[in-house]
């Protein structure tokens, strides 16, 4: 097998393609004939030792991938090899083999191309967890989304509107609003990259405006940094605010505000949710499934870039350059 290791912590060029041995699955595991590698952008902090989970080196980056068993560990029931699947690696995706926990894959639809199933489990798993599970949505509320355009934000705003609410869809740039037009938000807001005092206030009236002078009902912050505080401060009363992300970095936030509102501050950590609630994670990607083959979300790829290419696109995604999602195919 190949794959893009990394050796020491740095930046997406530090990645070495790299032989190994073949992989062989242990009791409760499969391993994949990888087809393509969906990326995230915690693939761009595990490789400088920013992220939480911090697997020893070597260690190839790629937390989800599409493609084939090839063969199947002891004790594992529902599947065998030729199984089309996508599957939750955490790490180890950037390659041309992966072991996974069989827990942890899952079938995918017969029509379902590989590149669209490496890009679907990490973001619309990950929102719906947020919006059905955490926020709670229901039909009529209204969705603030901050960081938009990206892989999350992208599945939020398809995940939202099938749900039935109203989103408003917050990005960087103009381009950036059109994508998320498209994809069915409400109204877009265009916010500035550098945001002081000011930019801020005007930040949270615009909100505001959009919503009827009412206030959001959620918000889903992927973003962090001093957006945060001018959107919680646009949230209704029993507002919910979902932390989602920080490439922006980590907010400070006036708990003042919470009571004030009646809101709630409420984390969205679909990983742990992933291991410690199996049932609900199956029960939502039922879901899931059954809304993709009614054509109510399919992933927007952005680029796709071959294996050994892996450096181009993870400097791609880590410029925050990317409309939906980024895969790397993998012949």
């Amino acid at each position: 097998m190949k794959a893009m290791l990394s050796h020491e912590p740095g930046g997406p060029d530090t990645l070495v393609m790299t032989e190994l041995p073949d992989p062989e699955p242990k009791a409760g595991e499969v391993r994949i004939r990888v087809r393509a590698a969906g990326l995230n952008f915690p693939d761009t902090l595990i490789i400088r030792d920013l992220y939480q989970v911090k697997p020893p080196r070597p260690f190839a980056p790629g937390g989800e991938v599409a493609g084939e068993i090839e063969a199947v560990g002891e004790n594992v029931n529902g599947l065998v090899p030729g199984d089309r699947v996508l599957a939750l690696t955490g790490h180890g995706g950037f390659a041309t083999h992966v072991i996974a926990e069989a827990a942890r894959t899952v079938r995918i639809p017969d029509r379902m191309p590989f590149d669209e199933a490496a890009c679907f489990i990490f973001t619309y798993a990950t929102s719906h967890h947020a919006l059905k599970d955490r926020a709670q949505i229901k039909a009529g509320e209204t969705l603030l989304i901050l960081g938009a355009a990206g892989g999350v934000g992208a599945a939020a705003i398809e995940l939202a509107k099938a749900a039935g609410a109203k989103v408003i869809a917050a990005v960087s740039s103009e381009e950036k609003a059109k994508f998320c037009r498209e994809l069915g938000a409400d109204e877009t807001i265009v916010y500035p990259l550098e945001m002081d005092r000011d930019a801020q206030k005007a930040f949270s009236d615009q909100i505001k405006s959009l919503s009827d002078g009412n206030g959001v009902d959620i918000v889903y912050d992927a973003v962090g940094g001093a957006y945060a505080e001018p959107a919680l401060r646009a949230l209704a009363w029993k507002g919910r605010f979902l932390v989602v992300g920080f490439p922006a970095g980590i907010p400070k936030i006036p708990l003042n505000l919470t009571l004030l509102k009646g809101s709630q501050i409420v984390g969205v950590f679909w990983g742990a949710a992933v291991r410690r609630e199996p049932a609900g994670h199956a029960e939502n990607m039922a879901e899931l499934f059954a809304l993709y083959e009614k054509g109510q979300v399919k992933p927007r790829i952005h680029a796709r870039y071959p294996l050994e290419q892996a450096a181009d696109a993870l400097t791609l995604m880590q410029d925050r350059k990317v409309l939906g999602k980024v895969v790397l195919t993998v012949d």
